[in-house]
């Protein structure tokens, strides 16, 4: 019984010194590809066999999005691969969707914003907060060609003013 004791110690202080939050995906695409207008933390319905291969670290958000179907948010295109050790019943369809647990006003409100103004709902990232899956769903308008290369071009000029505040203070305080 000691030994269980001592185990059981050693994973919580295990658990403890990760704080409790672990990423599992993040979508770096969707910041280069859409201007992001809004984010919020969703919840997400999982089965058994999905949470473990999450614990595990296997997702893919590459082409996720989300969309309200009969007042109801879900979330397609996200692939989370079967957990190597479950067969037959507790095997999961990797490609399904996924129910996103958000209040109603927060639905009407997502709704309507992106009808409106056209934009899309896609998933920035997928992490677990306190033990429980989440997904951070960013409220975005897509971005063209041109933009794309402007956002490119301005975050390289920032880059380089910031270098060179650095470089003058490093150089101008030592000379």
């Amino acid at each position: 019984m000691a030994r269980a004791k001592k185990m059981a110690a050693k994973r919580a202080a295990a658990r403890e010194a990760r704080g409790g939050d672990r990423t599992v995906a993040t979508n770096r695409r969707a910041r280069h590809d859409y201007e992001i207008l809004e984010t919020i933390e969703c919840g997400i319905v999982l089965r058994g066999s999905e949470v473990k291969s999450l614990r595990e670290g296997k997702a893919h958000l590459t082409d996720a999005y989300a969309r309200v179907d009969d007042g109801e948010l879900w979330l397609f295109g996200v692939h989370i691969p079967p957990w190597q050790f479950s067969t037959g019943w507790a095997a999961h369809d990797p490609d399904r969707k996924r129910k996103l647990l958000v209040h109603r006003k927060e639905i009407d409100e997502l709704m309507g914003r992106s009808q409106q103004q056209s934009l899309t709902m896609i998933p920035l990232s997928l992490y677990f907060h306190d033990g429980r899956a989440k997904v951070q769903l960013a409220l975005a308008r897509g971005r063209r060609l041109f933009d794309k290369r402007q956002a490119i071009l301005s975050r390289d000029a920032e880059r380089e003013a910031a270098q060179a505040v650095r470089n003058a203070q490093r150089w101008g305080a030592a000379g």
